[in-house]
């Protein structure tokens, strides 16, 4: 019940994102959620897209520098405090969010948190045991 994620190095220059939604475009693949986090000369932009293989691939063959993470996709009531819920359960339970982000869906009034962490096995465990709806990978592109 994981999701793959892309990942996508990038310089901190202009028109670098437009390179990667240009080649996301022109393969006609959708992007359904993305998060950049920059230092001074590189970004790393992270996304759910609906086909994570052609992602890849049509990315690398441009030449950019492209990576798959395995992420959680947890479906949540999109109202205060939800996200809290899961972020107090995760730390209760001494577990290490390495990021986080969230995005609402149109498909359902739910929001839905993409968490990485060290150990994903452990957490879909953790959150079986819960109210949580852990997401399928599938479900999650087509949002």
């Amino acid at each position: 019940m994981l999701v793959k994620q892309i990942s996508v190095f990038l310089e901190n220059k202009s028109g670098s994102l437009a390179k990667v939604t240009r080649t996301l475009c022109e393969s006609g693949i959708d992007i359904r959620a993305l998060y950049i986090a920059e230092t001074t000369d590189y970004g790393v932009l992270r996304m759910i897209v609906d086909q994570p293989e052609g992602a890849q691939t049509a990315l690398s063959q441009k030449g950019f520098t492209v990576g798959e993470t395995e992420v959680i996709a947890v479906a949540v009531a999109d109202r205060p405090g939800t996200l809290n819920a899961i972020v107090e359960m995760l730390g209760t339970n001494e577990i290490s969010i390495e990021y986080l982000y969230a995005f609402v869906g149109r498909a359902s009034k739910d929001a839905i948190v993409i968490i990485r962490v060290e150990d994903p096995d452990g957490v879909l465990k953790l959150l079986s045991k819960s109210d949580f709806r852990i997401m399928r990978a599938q479900e999650v592109y087509g949002v």
